[in-house]
């Protein structure tokens, strides 16, 4: 444990953009590893690109056919045997509470799953993860290694607005994802939990470009203000459609929907404000829930919202979709649609919350074809597990 310590306080106290050369020293030092990189996953979650000293790194690598990506997906170790002095190629999971942010790699004499060792360079990779996120305050060394092409202006400002891309508590896994990703427009989520409820919001924008970054700027920002001050979903609704009609007299709108679960129960409060479609997968079920539609948000003065209740099972699956995927033609002009969609669900049906959007926008890619996409594509899944018995009884 001694040397697990060693490591992380080595990290802890590392400049922002030092971690990888400290980290290689670390575990060279304590594990007799070798050939550590540092892997970060790119925006659109298919590559994974090493992090070096310049912005712009040597050549990525596949998500989806190679044994880091294995590492990725599955979050947990993967091992490939052999090479020098028949070493063993160990990568694992960097992530922080469920958010998925790359793959540790190195070299070791030899690797034992479950080992004291396997245990602490897991625990080890956690900890990076978590010294990553802190070290994006000061360095634009790691977000800059997640990039496989430049950013629009307006698709940088919405990606800082993310809280992240997935999510994991023991009542709830969350997975996300926006296309395209280098140029994206207004769609946008956030989420917030407490210790007895999760707040989720799902934004399909209007407009393009800067104008609608600004928009859903404006809209989360002020969701998150009356959120912070502890206002009721309706509420919440209310003062943010009220700063955006304020702003723009009705001229420019945004289509929201608001939830928030009950952790204990999974009681369900629900404010549809022309919301993205709502999906749910119960016991292999596939159906679209059709929802009280109210007016999108700035839209006109003094509009009041109202929840409706719904009641979120265990092993529920409930998941969000931005009209980007409805709007998809293929090159023959047909439209993706919502049989196509419930097709996509089932099929992804047996993947962890964090692989489903990923899987559902490649199949939505597959039916554009080569055709640039003119909007959005927004997935939220959500894989409901409800609160252990063991929390139950105790609160």
């Amino acid at each position: 444990m001694h040397r697990f310590i060693a490591v992380e306080r080595a990290l802890r106290s590392a400049a922002p953009d030092a971690l990888l050369q400290v980290l290689e020293e670390g575990l060279s030092t304590q594990y007799g590893a070798t050939d550590v990189t540092l892997l970060m996953a790119d925006y659109a979650m298919t590559i994974l690109q090493p992090v070096a000293s310049l912005p712009y790194t040597t050549e990525p690598i596949p998500v989806h056919s190679s044994a880091p990506g294995q590492a990725f997906n599955w979050q947990r170790p993967h091992t490939e045997a052999g090479g020098e002095n028949s070493s063993v190629a160990v990568y694992l999971p960097v992530s922080v509470r469920g958010d998925r942010i790359g793959v540790l790699g190195l070299r070791l004499p030899s690797w034992q799953d479950g080992s004291d060792v396997a245990q602490e360079l897991t625990q080890i990779a956690e900890v990076l993860g978590h010294e990553i996120i802190v070290s994006e305050r000061d360095t634009d060394l790691y977000l800059q290694a997640r990039r496989a092409d430049r950013l629009t202006l307006a698709a940088e400002m919405q990606w800082q607005l993310l809280p992240g891309r997935s999510c994991t508590r023991p009542e709830y896994e969350i997975g996300a994802q926006l296309e395209p990703a280098y140029a994206i427009y207004g769609d946008n989520f956030d989420w917030s939990t407490t210790s007895r409820d999760l707040t989720l919001t799902v934004t399909n924008g209007m407009g393009e470009g800067i104008e609608a970054a600004l928009l859903t700027n404006l809209a989360i920002n002020a969701l998150r203000n009356a959120r912070r001050a502890g206002l009721s979903l309706t509420d919440q609704a209310y003062l943010a459609d009220q700063a955006i009609y304020g702003q723009h007299r009705g001229t420019q709108h945004l289509a929201v929907l608001l939830l928030r679960f009950d952790l204990a129960t999974g009681a369900t409060e629900i404010v549809d404000a022309g919301s993205p479609k709502m999906w749910r997968v119960r016991r292999g079920k596939v159906e679209q829930i059709e929802l009280e539609a109210q007016l999108p948000l700035g839209m006109f003065e003094d509009t009041v919202y109202t929840a409706e209740q719904f009641q979120t099972e265990r092993g529920d699956r409930l998941v969000f979709v931005s009209d980007g995927v409805y709007n998809v033609a293929s090159p023959a002009g047909e439209r993706y649609s919502d049989r196509a969609l419930a097709r996509a669900l089932t099929s992804t049906r047996l993947l962890p919350a964090s692989q489903v959007p990923r899987a559902v926008l490649q199949e939505l890619t597959g039916h554009r074809g080569l055709i640039d996409p003119d909007d959005d594509a927004m997935v939220v899944c959500l894989d409901w597990h409800g609160r252990p018995a063991a929390q139950e009884n105790a609160s």
